[in-house]
């Protein structure tokens, strides 16, 4: 897929890792996507796991999901406190029911079984989660593998 006048939303919540989020807002951004960091609560800062800080440009209840292209969900703890957010999970489950394009690493799976998009799909994630997927009947790989479609 072309990245280049994409609209992209990074999730952000407190103790997210840090590569897992700047990297591919950086790497976004480079290749020409415009990139919205979406938290909870807009203008709020965020810390990563080791004090790093990002401010979320917007809100998760402001996002209007089809004014966008995709989403990228970065790992750490923070998806564990995303996900009891109902908007927040609304910003996973709504793109992916939508063919839209829903990006998550390492510990971000937690997001993708709280929103209901796994069940069936043929997923990978830290091997520590693999009960988590399994439970959200998602069907575990130890491989790179992309969320199938059904």
């Amino acid at each position: 897929m072309e990245i280049k006048g994409k609209r992209i939303f990074l999730l952000v919540e407190d103790r997210y890792q840090v590569l897992e989020l700047w990297y591919p807002l950086i790497r976004l951004r480079e290749a020409g996507a415009t990139v919205t960091v979406v938290g909870p609560e807009g203008g709020r800062v965020y810390k990563s796991g080791n004090g790093y800080e990002i401010t979320a440009d917007a809100s998760a209840a402001d996002i209007r999901i089809q004014e966008y292209d995709g989403v990228v969900v970065p790992g750490g703890f923070a998806p564990d406190l995303m996900r009891r957010n109902p908007a927040m999970i609304a910003l996973v489950r709504d793109p992916y029911n939508q063919g839209k394009v829903v990006a998550a690493i390492c510990h971000a799976g937690w997001m993708l079984a709280s929103a209901g998009i796994i069940r069936g799909r043929k997923v990978t994630s830290f091997y520590s989660m693999k009960d988590d997927m399994i439970n959200a009947g998602a069907i575990w790989l130890k491989e790179e593998q992309p969320l199938s479609t059904p």
